[in-house]
């Protein structure tokens, strides 16, 4: 049976769960049946499993379970160890002991390959991370027997000294490193990144280039859905579109005249440049709102009338679609004036304009959004297989595979 591979990565957000999504999908076509354990999870979700049994897993479990249908594995075997808030301290303490959650984790592995032909883990965070708990990802890894691949945004020097940091802990638990991605790289330096850093790895570690993934922004995109809930904020109008996709690069604060607004509202939108805008504006901006509604009922009625528009599926991809979150809490009066006036929620909902009212204040609203950092989640089953069809063919699977 292969060795088990460990994906984990040099650091946070630098797309270590994209790139399991696509190894996963690369592992399928050549193993049929594959497993997956994220032997060590932070952030969770419940899972109802029926007859009154709930299971808490990693969220990332919940993702690679539904949407490869894993159906030969046990959610509990696939998330052994969720470290919640105050697990530390209570490890600490000794109530949680390192035999008890070692032999958790070589239990599910056991069963999960027993039923796989090739078994994927998937760490968390940097290599150290988890060393307070004994452990971290290069502990877990030698524990269940898996080579890493070490994942790191593109580039040539800061990535491999991120990448050498982190290789460093793996030689130091005896593990073993079985290759490299670099994520995120620009697409006019890809051969370049490629021809160096490979050189580089290959030459001084003896480990090769699995792949070099070139950036695609669309995948950084949160959705409407992930908005509504960073914001705690509720979509009052135009609830079919909360799986439309928002860069931080739309994002607009709106402090202006509403004459100024809608000039460079109609500029973005005849230049075909700003297709999807973020509009982020106070609660009491009622002319900002009237404004956008005007506008997007203009937008939306001669795409209409171009025969363009599908009220189903929503706008199409290249048509302007632009989003207003109104925020509150910063203001006075507020407390007496916490909505959009009756009159022009009734206006939005007619027009079905995506418009979300929270009660974070502007200036923190807006710095929330810009420091947002979309995941993966099987609710956006189309960014999932956006990423899977954009990573797959940038990855090596022969070899990753040669030696295992």
């Amino acid at each position: 049976m292969p060795r088990p591979l460990f994906i984990a990565a040099t650091r946070q957000h630098v797309g270590k769960t994209t790139v399991s999504l696509a190894l996963l999908s690369g592992l399928q076509k050549r193993f049929g049946r594959v497993g997956f354990i994220k032997p060590v999870g932070q952030q969770h979700v419940t899972i109802d499993e029926g007859a009154d049994t709930a299971v808490r897993v990693d969220k990332d479990v919940q993702l690679m379970k539904e949407y490869f249908s894993l159906d030969h594995l046990d959610y509990q075997d696939m998330s052994p160890v969720i470290v919640p808030r105050a697990y530390t301290k209570a490890f600490i303490d000794g109530e949680v002991s390192t035999v008890a959650q070692e032999a958790t984790i070589t239990q599910s592995m056991e069963r999960i390959r027993s039923s796989s032909g090739i078994t994927l883990c998937e760490g968390t965070g940097h290599v150290g991370v988890g060393s307070i708990i004994g452990l971290s990802n290069a502990e877990v890894a030698k524990l269940v027997g898996a080579d890493v691949v070490l994942v790191a945004n593109g580039g040539t020097g800061s990535a491999f000294d991120e990448l050498e940091m982190n290789r460093v802990m793996l030689k130091e638990c005896g593990v073993r490193l079985r290759g490299v991605v670099l994520n995120k790289v620009m697409p006019d330096k890809v051969d370049m990144v490629r021809d160096y850093v490979g050189r580089v790895v290959r030459e001084r570690w003896g480990v090769p280039l699995l792949g070099v993934v070139p950036d695609l922004p669309f995948l950084g995109k949160a959705t409407l859905g992930d908005l509504e809930k960073l914001l705690e904020g509720e979509l009052i109008a135009g609830q079919q579109h909360r799986g439309l996709h928002y860069g931080t690069q739309d994002l607009q604060c709106v402090t202006t005249a509403v004459r100024r607004f809608l000039r460079k509202t109609d500029h973005g939108q005849q230049s075909k440049g700003e297709r999807r805008p973020l509009f982020v504006t106070h609660l009491t901006r009622d002319d900002v709102l009237l404004g956008y509604l005007a506008h997007y009922k203009r937008v939306r009625y001669q795409t209409d009338a171009s025969g363009e528009w599908d009220s189903v599926k929503g706008v199409s991809q290249g048509e302007w679609l632009g989003a207003l979150v109104l925020c509150g809490g910063d203001g006075e009066g507020l407390q007496q004036d916490n909505s959009p006036m009756p009159f022009l929620k009734e206006i939005a909902s007619a027009y079905d304009a995506p418009i979300m009212l929270t009660g974070i204040p502007t200036i923190e609203a807006t710095n929330k959004i810009s420091k947002f950092t979309a995941k993966m989640h099987i609710g956006d089953r189309g960014r999932v297989a956006a990423a899977i069809a954009h990573y797959e063919r940038h990855l090596d699977f022969d070899m990753l595979l040669n030696g295992l």
